[in-house]
């Protein structure tokens, strides 16, 4: 049976009688009992682990290992939708409902250019700067890529918008082959922009047709007496494509290409182009193809009449299919039937083009010009964010190798029998193991990786579980002295098991709090580190103890430390010598260790419900020469292990010499930082920094600000974080639209709508189209184009009715469609006739429903109709069906900073919530809404969740401590922590986003790590509160002091990453809180605990009393105390030992035993241990 438990962790030499239960339940009752109880289990569980080591640590490496291998179905996510849109949000619901309507992906993928001068501020509206403009879009446009044996160019993967269907199967394939991709581009407005478009015709008879020599005019007059062309000559008189690009004017009017019809042909003089470029460019259709002048210009400058004189910066943009798209338009086709095209196929060839179409447009212009070019498209944008969350393996290797040394280092002792160096090796790997495995346990679950848990959590978890692992290794090594050999496991985790399953819990509780923050990428690395915070502690505290166990078997063995095939050297030759009475106070010379045996009574005052320990007065103690802190640190107010700790101050005198392998952390804690530290001028000083500290972090909270920009994501001197510099500060375009849903009745709603589209046009990052266009919009091109069709309609057939089988299309409306006009005087279309309207406008006039970007669903039927036709039969139109989803672009701009994104979406909100009041259902669409509406409500999240996670870690500091007082202390540290790295964030200059919202909460839990350690300490030990402050840093010092270097050398190798976003976001930050940690928990704490501290929880008193027996007179030349037979039954023996050694000190765990007496450590030996007096312990560490 295993001894009890101490009472509430009495100090480290205080043993427990057999009378220790009904002690404590008089005297400490309830929440002494409980915590003591926890420790008999503890102990309980060390002294099992210990038993049976070998098979713990084999099990224990075998469940960890099979774990780990779930990281091989690890599914990195890099789709930024899936990553930032908040979970269960309203913007969530709306892209749920947009892809469930139109598909997963967006109708078409961009790729720009972006050209600056060298020069800041020159003058870019030049004709030699366009000129170089050219050069490089040229260059990109004429990209190829060879894939599954064919070649594709731009002509084949563009976007083109509104391609129509023509009953003339020869014109229907010229047009194929000629119909132009939508560049936007400043070059639209000369002839050159024709140069982009690679499509060609041939006609017999004629050179090959391209844009750069195409009259369509010219053209329908030279083909109308062989086809009949007049709905496409209608078509194109509707679009007012007029002579296309022979129209404009040349950049270089000498070139020898240069159409006559240029205006600058004959005369030869160079174009304005500030005056071409005023108010934006045309694509070939003047109607439908308006590129306004921001989305080619930025950084323009106008006189005092707004005329335009110069701008910094041209931009084009160059669209693709999607791939869904891509697929289908060649599915079928002759060119693919050969190579089993799929849709994966044609996301390969896209992304391969892209590629290539960055590569040469940066290389387009010389290294000596005068201008340059940056290039971007979105296979960029992912090869960045892949980049982004692939793991370095040299970083990881060389963190773990660095943290590895330092361990090793940190434990290696001088004295090989204190020498822990292959303890800290193994314990680094057992946290690398149980990383692994409970990130594959997130695989397992199916908790995707992102680029946070890739590059930050296997070093931050790395740093969070060595912090145990030092912790656990100096108790073990600091174990009492009288503690048996079988019980040092149990008594270690006795120690300190409490304080790592508290910080343990409140980090598990911190990121699971953190997975409040509705961020898909935060909420994963939150779980994940929640789960890998688990695993760590399960290592730590059940297979860690393997490895400490069978350590001690190497001590004890006299091995090597790391070469444990090898004896050691260091003297293992222990004698004892029995306890003798010193009659000049002074240790015989050539005696490293005293050894005295002290026999105290431990008994519960009536009065003060205390436990009371008594010592005789024949005592002899001899105070260190020097006392760092006065009398008080070892009067007899101290503990028991106070009044023994005076032998290892007799040592200085024999050991001065060798003083520099005797001194670590413990022993500056002890007589130079804790001395220093509760004087009452330092405490002032302590208080009145923190104090300024706090009002400076105060200060900085306020200079904190929202946002993350792609900028800070992308690493810093690349060519991909230049252009994004340059199109934030001279393009920043974003395209959104108004989606109006299903639910209503579109038809009865039409004035709403209008509202609708006035009202958000009006908002102040809207941006307006030119006076002279009208609104860009499906309903406003519906009308116009009824507005013009019910004239045609009625041309072509006058008076006519439609009796019979034609009735049943049209039923009582067909005398309507031939009497009235399709649009009343209010500018509203017939309810009746919407739907079938919208079929005719839909099939009629594909270049305006393609410029609408309406995106109807369900897509209206297909109607053709030839005005020539007798019969009647195409008079029969199919209503469409009523929509559930279309919507109005729009464009916004000017959005610099997150509050200009948060004032556009709350008008935009607000618009739509008030269309809602008349009964419209709409919502925005687009990136601003996406990854912008997060800050609408972060800061009241993040409060939230640092309140609740503030509340958590009091309930379970208050619940394992069983001390809410000392609770409260932890808190209020953990909050002015948290507040002062929340302001040190405004000082740096790094913004408020989910990232450092979830390093705020999870600050909180790893703050505990600096905090419990010292706060379970104090309120353990007994004497003034100056006295257990002492005494907790002098035990906690080193472990805490190790467990934050440790932390910082697993941050150390963030610094190296090639994303500054990682060095500002992660490694910055997690740097400052661990060193606020450190100074909150080491200097802060123990001042506040020496001032506000609470009582102890046992008491201890020191007093002469005339029922001690007198000591019996001494047997074989030493000195005993002899023991009453006739003492109270509230009395009970407590008696502590030191064993005297010759230098240099034993072996820990070696046995003080007569040499013809040698014993055997075996497990059993475990259930033979008495829970009374021990007599002789091990040998003094």
């Amino acid at each position: 049976m295993v001894r009890p438990p101490p009472l509430g962790e009495l100090p480290p030499s205080y043993t427990p009688p057999s009378a220790a239960p009904q002690i404590l339940a008089v005297s400490l009752k309830a929440p002494l009992w409980l915590r003591a109880y926890f420790q008999g289990l503890l102990f309980s569980l060390g002294c099992r682990i210990q038993r049976h080591c070998g098979k713990v640590l084999f099990l224990g490496l075998l469940a960890f290992g099979a774990l780990a291998l779930g990281l091989r179905v690890a599914i990195i996510e890099t789709d930024l939708e899936q990553l930032w849109v908040e979970v269960d949000s309203r913007v969530s619901q709306e892209l749920h409902y947009t892809k469930e309507k139109l598909g997963e992906e967006a109708a078409y993928t961009s790729q720009m250019l972006i050209q600056t001068a060298r020069q800041e501020g020159e003058n870019i509206l030049t004709s030699e700067a366009l000129g170089l403009h050219l050069q490089a879009a040229l260059t990109a446009s004429k990209v190829q890529v060879s894939l599954y044996g064919k070649s594709w160019d731009l002509n084949k993967i563009c976007y083109k918008s509104g391609v129509p269907i023509i009953e003339n199967g020869m014109i229907e394939r010229m047009i194929e082959k000629l119909f132009p991709c939508v560049i936007l581009t400043p070059l639209d407005c000369f002839w050159e922009g024709a140069k982009l478009q690679g499509g060609s015709a041939y006609l017999p008879g004629r050179p090959d047709i391209q844009w750069t020599n195409l009259d369509p005019q010219q053209l329908l007059e030279e083909l109308g007496p062989f086809a009949s062309l007049e709905s496409f000559r209608e078509l194109l008189d509707k679009a007012q494509v007029g002579q296309a690009y022979v129209g404009r004017p040349c950049l270089d009017p000498d070139d020898q290409h240069c159409p006559p019809s240029a205006p600058n042909h004959h005369s030869r003089q160079a174009p304005n182009v500030a005056q071409e470029l005023s108010g934006g460019c045309h694509g070939f259709s003047h109607k439908f193809m308006h590129w306004q002048e921001e989305l080619l210009l930025g950084g323009v400058a106008r006189d005092l009449q707004g005329q335009l004189l110069k701008a910094e910066a041209l931009q084009s943009t160059f669209l693709l299919m999607s791939p869904r798209q891509l697929y289908e338009h060649f599915r079928g086709d002759y060119q693919t039937h050969d190579i089993g095209w799929s849709e994966e196929q044609a996301s390969t060839v896209l992304q391969a083009w892209q590629r290539r179409f960055v590569q040469l447009a940066q290389e387009a212009l010389p290294a000596n010009a005068s201008q340059q070019i940056y290039a971007f498209s979105s296979t960029t944008l992912d090869d960045i964010l892949q980049a982004f969350s692939e793991v370095s393996t040299s970083r990881v290797v060389g963190g773990y190798l660095l943290m590895l040394a330092y361990a090793c280092v940190t434990m290696l002792r001088w004295d090989c029998a204190q020498s822990q160096g292959a303890v800290g090796l193994a314990g680094v790997l057992l946290v690398a193991l149980a990383v692994a495995s409970g990130l594959g346990l997130c695989a397992l679950l199916g908790i995707t990786f992102n680029a946070a848990t890739t590059q930050v959590l296997p070093f931050l978890a790395l740093g969070i579980g060595v912090d145990d692992i030092f912790l656990l290794a100096h108790a073990f090594i600091k174990a009492p002295p009288d503690t048996p050999l079988q019980e040092r496991m149990g008594e270690c985790l006795r120690r300190t098991g409490t304080s790592v399953t508290l910080t343990s819990i409140n980090n598990m509780v911190a990121f699971f709090m953190a997975a409040l923050v509705p961020i898909p990428a935060l909420r994963a690395f939150s779980l994940q580190a929640a789960i890998v915070v688990g695993c760590n502690f399960a290592a730590v505290m059940l297979v860690f103890p393997a490895v400490l166990s069978l350590d001690l078997c190497r001590r004890h063995s006299r091995r090597l430390d790391v070469l444990c095939c090898f004896s050691s050297p260091c003297s293992a030759r222990v004698i004892q010598i029995l306890p003798q009475e010193l009659e000049d106070r002074t240790v015989p010379v050539g005696i490293a260790h005293l050894t005295t045996t002290v026999q105290a009574f431990a008994h519960c005052e009536a009065s003060s419900q205390h436990v009371v320990t008594i010592l005789p007065p024949q005592t002899h103690l001899v105070s260190p020469p020097s006392d760092p802190l006065g009398s008080e640190l070892y009067s007899p107010g101290g503990s028991t292990r106070d009044l023994l700790g005076q032998e290892g101050a007799r040592q200085k005198a024999a050991c001065e010499s060798l003083l520099c392998t005797h001194w670590n952390l413990a022993h500056f804690a002890r007589y130079q930082f804790a001395p220093l530290l509760l004087q009452t001028q330092a405490k002032a000083l302590v208080l009145v920094f923190f104090g300024a500290l706090l009002g400076l972090s105060l200060y900085g909270a306020t200079l904190v600000q929202d946002g993350l920009a792609l900028t800070d994501v992308v690493p810093r001197g690349t060519k991909e974080h230049a252009f994004l510099s340059a199109q934030l500060r001279y393009f920043s375009l974003y395209e959104v639209a108004l989606v109006t849903q299903g639910g209503f009745d579109y038809t009865h709603s039409q004035r709403a709508l209008f509202d609708l589209h006035q009202r958000f046009s009006s908002l102040k990052a809207v941006l307006p189209p030119p006076a002279t266009q009208a609104p860009r919009t499906w309903l406003h091109y519906y009308r116009n184009w009824l507005q013009g069709w019910c004239p045609g309609l009625q041309t072509a057939h006058p008076n006519r009715e439609y009796p019979g089988e034609r009735a049943k299309w049209f039923g009582p409306l067909s005398p309507q469609l031939t009497t009235r006009k399709l649009v009343d005087k209010e500018g509203l279309i017939p309810p009746e006739l919407f739907y079938m309207g919208l079929t005719v406008w839909v099939s009629s006039d594909p270049l305006g429903l393609a410029a609408s970007q309406a995106n109807f669903y369900p897509p209206p039927p297909e109607w053709l109709h030839d005005k020539y036709d007798t019969t009647g039969e195409n008079l029969r139109i199919p209503a469409a069906q009523p929509l559930e989803f279309a919507q109005f672009p729009f464009l916004l701009h000017g959005l610099q900073k997150t509050a200009d994104f948060v004032e556009a979406i709350e008008g935009a909100r607000a618009a739509c919530t008030e269309a809602g009041q008349a009964g419209v259902r709409a919502y925005p669409s687009g990136s601003p809404f996406l990854f912008w509406e997060q800050y609408l409500g972060l800061r009241r999240c993040f409060l939230l969740a640092v309140c609740i996670l503030l509340v958590c870690t009091f309930l379970v500091c208050a619940l394992l401590l069983l001390h809410p007082w000392t609770a409260g202390l932890i808190v209020l540290v953990l909050a002015m922590m948290t507040m002062e790295l929340f302001g040190i964030m405004g000082f740096l200059g790094i913004k408020l986003s989910a990232i450092p919202v979830v390093i705020l909460v999870a600050s909180i839990g790893i703050g505990v790590e600096f905090t419990v350690h010292v706060a379970l300490g104090f309120l353990t030990t007994q004497g003034s509160r100056n006295l257990r402050a002492a005494q907790a840093l002098e035990h906690t010092f080193a472990p805490v002091t190790d467990g934050a270097v440790s932390t910082l050398l697993g941050l150390l190798m963030l610094a190296g990453s090639n994303f500054d976003f990682i060095i500002r976001y992660f490694f910055m930050i997690l740097t400052v809180l661990t060193l606020l940690g450190l100074l909150h928990g080491l200097v802060l704490l123990p001042v506040l605990l020496s001032i506000l501290g609470p009582p102890p929880q046992v008491v201890q008193t020191y007093e002469e009393s005339s029922q001690v027996p007198s000591s019996a007179a001494p047997q074989g030349g030493g000195l005993r105390w002899g023991m009453s037979s006739n003492l109270p039954q509230h009395f009970a023996r407590v008696t502590t030992s030191m064993t005297v050694a010759l230098h240099p000190p034993p072996l820990p765990g070696a046995y003080v035993y007569p040499a013809s007496d040698e014993p055997t450590w075996s497990p059993a030996a475990n259930n033979s241990t008495g829970s009374g007096s021990r007599g002789l312990g091990p040998a003094s560490e």
